[in-house]
């Protein structure tokens, strides 16, 4: 397969950027500055595209590429891959579902304790020398906080499941009913948003989900509120988001992602209500082995011609 020509669009996983070279002829596009030369160049080598949440395969990129197959993409998530364009010409679409569920899950709980109890405030209080001069200010119990959650699929289930062990009783807001829960459902976020201590962001980055988290929302929860997102940063309304917490409208948000990555409001370094992660949810060692792996298998399997291990298109 060694004359197989991969595109990956940036830079994300070295084991798996390591074995697309073994496997593949790999061309990294982020080492092109003038990417139209690139492909006029090389348009007719490349079958595939691996991508990943901060780059996939728009319109322009696949009408470019009259030789694409499939497009294999390092994320669960599929909003920077344009799925109707694909199903036009035919291309496979891959993703990594599943295996990075644990992790997401687990940093949405490890968001919620941090916010409320003040972990990282608490632990520049130690640094600094203040906890010579008194004790720590109390912060807010987890424990038997009403958790709503938008978007009960994978991820958003698994955040129910661990905060059920906290005896926190569980609501959401999805599409639709879901027929095999005893979860309360609400038809609308704001609904949601107005029953809940913690609002969690889990669901899909679509048209209709883009700023799901709008100021009315933000009001619901309200100043005793936080504000959690997994999901992506086009989930919530930055702007709203940012003048809420700096007025006090809004209690606290643990946030690992961003609405225009890797930029974040410089309004926020100062409130030591909010925690702040650099998209990291499902970046441990061991599931981004898991999520390379699921790449490779996928290309493998297409070029094998055997059923794709994680197909979308």
């Amino acid at each position: 397969m060694g004359s197989i020509g991969v595109l990956m669009t940036s830079p994300v996983n070295g084991y798996l950027e390591e074995e697309l070279n073994k496997r593949y002829n790999l061309f990294r596009f982020w080492n092109f500055p003038d990417r139209r030369q690139f492909l006029t160049q090389n348009a007719d080598r490349i079958r595939v595209v691996v991508g990943n949440p901060s780059a996939g395969a728009d319109a322009e990129l696949i009408e470019s590429l009259p030789k694409l197959e499939i497009v294999a993409s390092f994320s669960v998530g599929l909003d920077k891959i344009d799925l109707g364009k694909c199903k036009e010409k035919g291309i496979r679409v891959t993703n990594t579902p599943d295996v990075l569920t644990d992790d997401v899950a687990d940093l949405a709980i490890g968001l919620m304790l941090a916010t409320l109890r003040r972990i990282p405030e608490c632990d520049r209080y130690v640094r600094s020398g203040s906890w010579k001069k008194g004790d720590f200010k109390l912060t807010t119990k987890f424990s038997g906080k009403t958790v709503g959650i938008i978007g009960l699929g994978r991820i958003g289930s698994a955040i129910a499941k661990r905060a059920e062990a906290f005896d926190c009783p569980i609501s959401y807001y999805s599409r639709s009913k879901k027929p095999d829960t005893t979860y309360t459902y609400y038809p609308s976020v704001v609904e949601l948003a107005s029953n809940c201590h913690i609002l969690v962001v889990a669901c899909a980055l679509t048209e209709e989900t883009h700023h799901i988290v709008n100021r009315e929302v933000i009001d619901a929860l309200g100043p005793k509120g936080v504000l959690i997102n997994i999901g992506r940063g086009p989930h919530v309304d930055e702007p709203e988001l940012v003048s809420a917490l700096v007025e006090g409208r809004l209690g606290g948000a643990g946030l690992d992602v961003f609405e225009h990555e890797p930029h974040v409001p410089e309004e926020l370094f100062k409130l030591d209500n909010v925690v702040l992660l650099p998209h990291v949810g499902s970046g441990t060692v061991e599931t981004r082995t898991e999520m390379a792996n699921l790449v490779l298998g996928n290309l493998e399997a297409h070029f094998l011609g055997k059923p794709l291990l994680t197909p979308v298109v």
